[in-house]
């Protein structure tokens, strides 16, 4: 029977309605091309939880011919900081960032790794100088961009996975 509501057959991807799913912002950033799933730890190097005032959109998981899979961050009423995406480029080296203002892209940018980042990442080694009490900043030289590889300045570890982990 068609009568009930929750029986009915859910449309094939193919016939899925397109356009947006998400309105535009006035002004604010875009972050584009994050890998999927990391929308959330872009959130948390923003330093934005549920308590926030400011308008933030988020779409996980969409197709990306580019990707396979990516998210997109939108935050209304904010331009980025140098430091917040050189962080986002840890956990997303194929991200874009679209600067909004006044509904139009005004800058549009790749984000890119310095060579070395400095008292953003610690060490995943416990026993690492930068781990104890002494007066120092963690320091992590990039050895590869994309996907991204660190090495601990002070022990040589590396660190390829669960970048977002480690954030400081």
């Amino acid at each position: 029977m068609r009568d009930n509501p929750r029986l009915e057959e859910k449309p094939r991807k193919d016939d899925e309605p397109k356009g947006q799913k998400v309105r535009p912002i006035n002004n604010g950033t875009v972050i584009d091309h994050i890998a999927g799933g990391q929308a959330l730890n872009v959130l948390k190097i923003l330093g934005i939880s549920g308590a926030t005032d400011a308008m933030v959109s988020v779409v996980m998981n969409v197709d990306s011919r580019k990707l396979g899979r990516k998210d997109i961050v939108k935050v209304e009423d904010r331009e980025l900081l140098e430091e917040e995406v050189n962080r986002i480029a840890l956990i997303a080296p194929d991200a874009s960032i679209n600067i909004i203002r006044d509904c139009k892209v005004i800058e549009k940018r790749k984000v890119d790794l310095p060579d070395e980042i400095v008292g953003v990442v610690r060490c995943q080694n416990p026993n690492c100088i930068s781990n104890t009490l002494e007066p120092i900043k963690s320091r992590m030289l990039v050895k590869v961009k994309n996907p991204v590889l660190l090495r601990c300045l002070y022990c040589e570890q590396p660190l390829t996975e669960r970048i977002a982990e480690y954030l400081i």
